[in-house]
């Protein structure tokens, strides 16, 4: 048996104890009452990532690999990454904007601006996939062009990065 499957089959166990912890839970801690609503959450979890988040990101995939080779796998991987941090937070939020449409006779309940905070949070996420793109696509290509000293040895992918001025912002060249 290798490593690795030695490794999987640890996952798979710690994966079904807490599992069973999560029953657990849910037996002796949760009226029974409540068990509808939340297997109507679960299944609503379901629909949302498979019908909805997972398409978009696969569709975004595909729509930036058929923009040619010209984008490099990093960038892609970023977007997708900002795709799935927006979808987590607009998942998060959502049910507070609409709490806050319907009203509600407390008005300290939900005091904020979840709808221009949800804008801002996605603008700031934009801002800064932007603002990281070149670094991005630049250490994607110099990993894929085949550097194999190891990084630190003053060769490799560290010294590749510092030819091409990629260094984070406001520390000195190396």
């Amino acid at each position: 048996m290798t490593a690795v499957t030695r490794i999987r089959i640890a996952l798979i166990v710690v994966g079904v104890l807490v599992i069973g912890l999560g029953g657990i839970v849910l037996l002796n801690d949760v009226n029974p009452a409540r068990y509808l609503g939340i297997a109507l959450w679960f299944a609503g979890a379901l629909v949302i990532h498979d019908g909805l988040i997972a398409p978009v990101v696969l569709g975004v995939h595909l729509l930036l690999r058929r923009a040619g080779r010209r984008i490099p796998v990093a960038v892609i991987l970023i977007v997708q990454g900002a795709l799935v941090v927006a979808a987590l937070m607009t998942a998060l939020v959502a049910p507070e904007i609409l709490k806050q449409g319907i009203g509600s006779a407390n008005p300290t309940i939900l005091p904020l601006d979840y709808a221009g905070n949800l804008l801002r949070f996605y603008a700031g996420l934009a801002l800064d996939g932007r603002e990281h793109r070149d670094r991005a696509a630049a250490i994607a290509s110099v990993a894929t062009s085949g550097c194999t000293e190891p990084v630190g040895s003053g060769h490799g992918l560290s010294r590749a990065i510092a030819r091409r001025g990629l260094r984070r912002r406001g520390t000195a060249p190396g």
